[in-house]
């Protein structure tokens, strides 16, 4: 009875922790403007978003040669 209550809380916190990651969108965008604090980005699929949503920026990485010994 134990495993069993175990094996269905283990899969509970798996179900909602995958829910959470799935919620996410991902876009992709072009600055075209930035001003102060202020960019302004289009967006492909920007209906998904909505006024005061919180968005979460990644600058591209810089591709540069990697020195090692």
């Amino acid at each position: 009875m134990k495993k069993k209550l175990v094996s269905a809380l283990l899969a509970l916190c798996f179900v909602i922790g995958t829910a959470g990651v799935s919620m996410a969108a991902k876009l992709k965008c072009t600055v075209d403007a930035v001003d102060g604090e202020t960019v302004t980005m289009t967006c492909k699929k920007a209906d998904k978003l909505k006024a005061g949503d919180k968005v979460k920026v990644t600058p591209p990485k810089k591709g540069g040669a990697i020195e090692g010994c």
